[in-house]
C-alpha cells in the first residue's frame, strides 16, 4: 500500500515514509470489531489497507454514523496527534479487513526526531480538520434554513 495516499503523510519524503513503515503494524480487523470508542484515550492512528470502517458519535447513548471509510489508504483516529488525545469519534469494522496501526507514542517520537515530518504532518492534519469544518458548516446551515423556514410558515 501507498502510505502517502493517505492525506496525513502526503508530502513526506521516501525516507520519511520508509521510518514511517518501520513503525506501524498491519493487524486484522473482522466485522463489528470496535477499533476505539469516542471519549478514550488515543493510543494509536490507522491507516484502512482493506476492508471498511463505520466511523459513529453518540447522541444521548445513541450511537449515530457519520461516514463509513472503504479506500485504501483512509486514515483515521487522528486525533491521536492532538491534545488532549481522546478520540473524537467511535471507529467499528463493518467489514473484515485490514488496518495498518501507528501508536500515537512512535510517530510523537518520530516528529521529535525529525521536525520537517512533524511539520508535514501536522500541516496535513490542520488540513484536513479545516475541510471537515467547512463541510459541517455547510450542514449546519442546511439545517438552519429549515428550521428558519418551518418557523415562519
Amino acid at each position: 500500500m501507498q502510505l502517502s495516499s493517505c492525506y496525513l503523510f502526503q508530502g513526506l519524503s521516501e525516507y520519511q515514509i520508509n521510518q514511517l513503515i518501520n513503525i506501524g503494524s498491519e493487524a486484522p480487523i473482522q466485522k463489528d470489531q470496535w477499533l476505539y470508542r469516542e471519549g478514550e484515550d488515543t493510543q494509536q492512528i490507522f491507516v484502512l489497507q482493506e476492508g471498511a470502517v463505520e466511523l459513529l458519535t453518540t447522541v444521548d447513548a445513541i450511537e449515530l454514523p457519520i461516514t463509513i471509510l472503504r479506500s485504501t489508504g483512509d486514515c483515521f483516529g487522528t486525533s491521536a496527534l492532538v491534545e488532549p488525545y481522546t478520540y473524537s469519534l467511535s471507529a467499528r469494522a463493518v467489514e473484515d479487513g485490514s488496518v495498518l496501526a501507528f501508536k500515537r507514542v512512535d510517530l510523537e517520537l518520530l516528529k521529535k526526531q525529525d521536525h520537517e515530518f512533524g511539520c508535514i504532518i501536522q500541516a496535513n492534519l490542520a488540513k484536513h480538520f479545516l475541510e471537515r469544518l467547512k463541510e459541517t458548516r455547510q450542514e449546519l446551515k442546511i439545517h438552519f434554513k429549515t428550521i428558519f423556514k418551518s418557523m415562519h410558515h
